[in-house]
Parts: C-alpha cells; structure tokens; sequence
C-alpha cells in the first residue's frame, strides 16, 4: 500500500468516529444550555449541564488513557462509546422525569465519552509517518464538519418532536454512539505501533516533562483556546434567549460557530507545516480578538453569527497548534502521560470557564463573559513568544 493509501486507511475510521462523538457533542452544546434552564429552580445553574461535561472530560482522561496503554486504542475507544450510549440514556430520562440533577449526571457522561474520544487525534498521529503528523490531527478534528451540519441539524428537527421538548434530541445520542461503533470497529492495528501497548521506552517523571518548554507551550495554547471558546460558546445561547432570539437562532448560531472550528482543519495542518505551529498559534489569538471587538459591539444577529464563527477559527488554531506542539514535546516513553496530563489541564481549565461563564453571565452580563477572555489570551501570547524565543536561542547556542 502507498503512502497515501496508508495515510487513509489508518487515519479515515478515525475522522468517521470523530464525526459522530463530534455530533453527539455538538447537540448536547447547543441544547443543554436551554434544557438546563428549563428545569433548573435557579437558573444561575443552567450552565451546570454543559460545564460538568468538562469535569467528565477531565476525570476520564488520564484512566482512558492509561486503558489504553495497557489495552490498546481500539478497545479503549469502544468503552468510550459504551459511556456515549449510556449518557444518552441518563439525559433522556432527566428531560422525561423533569429531573435536572439526574440530566446533569448524563451530561458528565457526555464528557467521559469526549475524555476518551480526544485520543483518536493522537492515535491517527502515531498511526503516520512524522512529515505527516500535523495533516492527520487536522483532519481528524476535520470530522467536526459533518457534526457541524448534522449536530443542529438534529437539534433543530428532533427539540418538538413529541409531548416533551428536546427529548428525542436526546435520544439521538444513543443512535450516533451507534454509528460510532460502525466506524471504530473498521480501525485496524497498524504496523508503525498505533497503540501505546508494549511500549517499551523508559519513561521520564511528570515533572521533568513539565520543564520542557515545548510542553508549556503546548497546555498554554491548547488549555486558553479551549477555555475562552467553551466560556463564549456556554453562554451564547442563553444569551440570545435573554436578548429575544429563539432556540432556531441559537442553533444556527452554533452551526456557523461549529463550521468555524472545523473547517479549517482541512488546511490547518498544510499551514503549521509550513509556516510552523508557533506561527499559527499566534494568529489564532489574534482571530480570537476579532472575535471580542465583534461581541463587543453589538447583540445583532450579525454580532453572534459572525463574532462565533471567529471564535471557531481561533480555536482551530490554538488546539491544533497546540496538539502539533505537543506531538514534538515527549519521548515515545512519555507518550502516555504526556498525553493525558494536557488534556487533563485543558479541560480542568474549560470546566473553570464554564462555571466561569454561567456566573459572570448571570451577575454582569454578556460583555463581561467576553472581557474575561481577553487577559487569558494576552498570557497564551506572552507564553507562545517566550517560546520561540528559547526555541530560536537553543538552535544557535553552539
């Protein structure tokens, strides 16, 4: 098989499995905001759903990651779609029993389900040849494209179905984790060591990989991208509810803002070859700016649509960026740890600004939510200079 043969046939499963958690991921962002509203006594909690996924994320990342490298990535990512399936079932029965904590509890279900599923990045990573690394992360997280059509797409045509609205939005989840299983199911074990079963390497403590600046760079891109689209992107519908808009609005509000994040990773990879992650990084902060003087101005629907799309490319850049970065920060030894540690602190720091934003947006409002964002960039950007600065120091140290 050639080399572009390979590339396909080893990192295709994964864009089909990313496309469906992504789906299911989408639907839940864009609906739990509201469904959390409506069954919250205080709706200064309605953004509790969407910010324990987060702390479902963050607690499932490091077991999955260690299933993994005992068991190998395909049975990991199948117990993953396992939590998928049951967190469709737990939501489902919230919304029909009106039970909030019990929809909270699915909704961190969600989030083990996405805990598991942000390996599939790394798996097509180890599954390529280096020079192609950042492509097959990019189009990997380019499943979201798809998810980005079909996740409001199904929102929109399954909230009104039946007696209890957003019910069968729900249960749709079981359906994608379903289809899931279909295209994990294709992923073959690769000749280059796909899984991090059996590695042998010796490895090295956290701390001593905490000290590496590629790594820092890595978690402060990844982590402060993560965050301030999460924080914006929780609020963003109850926002629109608040300023007139209906739940049609919201969700086509989320589309554009999905379509940001994912449509360009089919160039996002092309990009960090040539002109290098740092590079793109940067300019995804400076497109998350964009964003803010776009919120800022204005609650039309011109402002949401357009200042989330903007959010969604910043974000495209900072994660991707960040996950390149990453990939060239550890030793096959530490792939495992290294791995799950900045996951682990993207979603801690995600799960912070959720709450962050439900607070901020019920006390002071929605420029507020935005303003907190903008010394979270100013920070990612002095750490990603002091970066390539060292960088560019030890390549001429003699």
């Amino acid at each position: 098989m050639n080399t572009k043969g390979r590339f396909l046939a080893n990192v295709f499963p994964l864009v089909a499995g990313q496309a469906f958690f992504q789906t299911a991921g989408i639907l839940v962002a864009a609906l739990s905001g509201l469904v959390g509203y409506n069954l919250a006594a205080d709706k200064a909690l309605a953004t509790v759903p969407v910010a324990v996924i987060s702390i479902g994320t963050a607690a499932a990342l490091i077991p999955a990651s260690m299933f993994m490298k005992k068991y190998g990535r395909k049975p990991g990512f199948m117990l993953g779609i396992g939590l998928g399936f049951l967190a469709g079932a737990l939501t489902s029965l919230g919304i029909y029993l009106v039970d909030f904590w019990l929809f909270v509890v699915g909704n961190m279900f969600i989030g083990a389900y996405q805990g598991f599923s942000q390996y599939y990045r790394f798996a097509a990573a180890e599954s390529v040849e280096e020079a192609d690394r950042s492509r097959a992360i990019s189009w990997v997280v380019s499943g979201g494209v798809f998810a980005a059509v079909a996740g409001p797409s199904i929102a929109r045509f399954t909230k009104d179905i039946g007696e209890i609205p957003f019910l069968y939005s729900y249960l749709s989840i079981m359906a994608l984790s379903l289809c899931a299983v279909v295209a994990v199911s294709c992923l073959r074990r690769d000749t280059r060591e796909s899984t991090l079963a059996g590695t042998s390497a010796q490895e090295r403590p956290i701390s001593e990989i905490l000290k590496r600046p590629a790594f820092i760079g890595a978690i402060a891109s990844s982590s402060v991208g993560s965050a301030v689209m999460l924080m914006v992107m929780t609020a963003t519908p109850i926002t629109m509810k608040i300023c007139g808009y209906n739940a049609d609005d919201s969700s086509l509000v989320i589309q554009w803002h999905v379509l940001g994040m994912f449509v360009p990773s089919f160039f996002t990879g092309d990009l960090i070859q040539r002109f290098g992650a740092v590079r793109v990084i940067l300019c995804g902060i400076l497109i998350f700016l964009l964003h803010l003087s776009l919120a800022l101005s204005g609650t039309e629907l011109f402002h949401f649509t357009t200042g989330l799309i903007f959010l969604g490319v910043g974000w495209n850049f900072m994660f991707i960026g960040g996950t390149a970065l990453l990939t060239k920060s550890y030793a096959a030894g530490d792939r495992a740890k290294s791995q799950a540690f900045h996951d682990f602190m993207v979603y801690a720091v995600a799960t912070i600004s959720s709450f962050t934003a439900g607070a901020a947006l019920d006390r002071w409002g929605w420029n507020v939510v935005n303003l907190i964002a903008a010394p979270l960039l100013i920070t990612a950007f002095a750490i990603l200079l002091w970066f390539s600065f060292t960088e560019r120091k030890s390549q001429i140290a003699p």
